[in-house]
């Protein structure tokens, strides 16, 4: 592909009997990134994922992945994509490098080369010590490590993990998420799911998907610059109780306050405008009017979750229909 999209939908959408899962989205990957697909369970994420894995197919809407259509040019798709579903499927009764080079073979490669590539995703999974070992055997962690081994294995150009550190413990997700890290050097990652932190450290950008529909898209940076576009500022101040509630109250462009010691004379005051003004011009020269020590003046800091939460609000809901 010329224009740099390894991933293109437009207008997918998948209803079963009586229930949408997936309303007429529109999204693109560009070559490279790592996109987080974040959203509840029951958002359409699984949904989405496995008809780009030509593992589903669509009611309607067009999929292409690094330029194939996902619906005509199935076999096409398969071999530039890296699929590993939520519930791992692999056979435990197998050995690990025997089960890698099984799966090479499955997915159209030679003899040689089967084993040649065992080897390297071994290494690149940190599973060369464990190769001679039954997979039902290993833990949770290595389970995961052979199923991104198996999404590697035939050099896929899009890499798709489906929730691929559930039921992981914090050790196991902080080593697999340096490994889907590692991996975004030479692949592109779209990753789900509903691990909000998950995204927050993995991915540098986010679609987020509610009731069958992707609500905002863009970096987890911009999200939180357009949130805080006139959002509540943070200011301590080394003054009275009495004259910060007086100034804040005869402040028209402040909707509403909170004051509350700090350390030693300060006070946090968390302001909050009335018409999505930047106060921190106004409280900056409020201080330097009334002769008030001021140690800190920002905007505050969304998570990704408050994001989450503000996108994906009922009132807001409404506003998309």
């Amino acid at each position: 592909m010329s224009n740099g999209w390894i991933i293109e939908v437009e207008n997918l959408t998948k209803r079963y009997a009586g229930n949408t899962a997936v309303e007429g989205i529109t999204f693109s990957v560009q070559r490279g990134e790592i996109v987080g697909f974040l959203g509840p369970n029951g958002a359409g994420k699984s949904t989405t994922m496995r008809i780009l894995a030509c593992f589903l197919p669509a009611t309607s809407g067009t999929a292409r992945i690094a330029g194939y259509d996902v619906f005509t040019q199935a076999d096409a798709v398969r071999r530039r994509i890296g699929y590993m579903p939520e519930n791992n499927p692999l056979h435990l009764d197998m050995r690990v490098r025997e089960y890698l080079k099984f799966r090479a073979r499955l997915k159209g490669l030679g003899i040689g080369r089967s084993r040649g590539r065992a080897e390297v995703v071994m290494e690149q999974c940190g599973l060369t010590d464990v190769s001679r070992r039954i997979i039902g055997h290993l833990s949770k962690g290595y389970r995961q490590r052979v199923g991104l081994a198996d999404a590697l294995v035939h050099e896929p150009e899009l890499i798709i993990l489906d929730e691929p550190t559930i039921g992981l413990d914090p050790h196991q997700i902080r080593s697999v998420r340096q490994l889907i890290k590692d991996l975004a050097r030479d692949h592109t990652v779209l990753i789900s799911t509903h691990i909000l932190s998950e995204v927050e450290m993995t991915c540098n950008r986010v679609l987020i998907m509610h009731r069958g529909k992707i609500l905002a898209a863009d970096t987890t940076q911009n999200l939180q610059n357009i949130m805080s576009d006139g959002g509540q500022v943070i200011a301590e101040i080394a003054a009275p109780v009495a004259e910060l509630r007086a100034c804040w109250e005869q402040m028209g462009e402040i909707e509403y306050f909170d004051i509350a010691p700090s350390e030693g004379e300060y006070h946090r005051c968390a302001l909050t405008p009335r018409s999505g003004l930047d106060l921190r011009p106004l409280v900056f020269e409020q201080a330097r009017m009334r002769g008030w020590a001021l140690r800190e003046l920002s905007r505050a800091h969304h998570s990704l979750e408050d994001i989450f939460v503000h996108i994906t609000r009922p009132d807001r809901e409404e506003e998309t229909r």
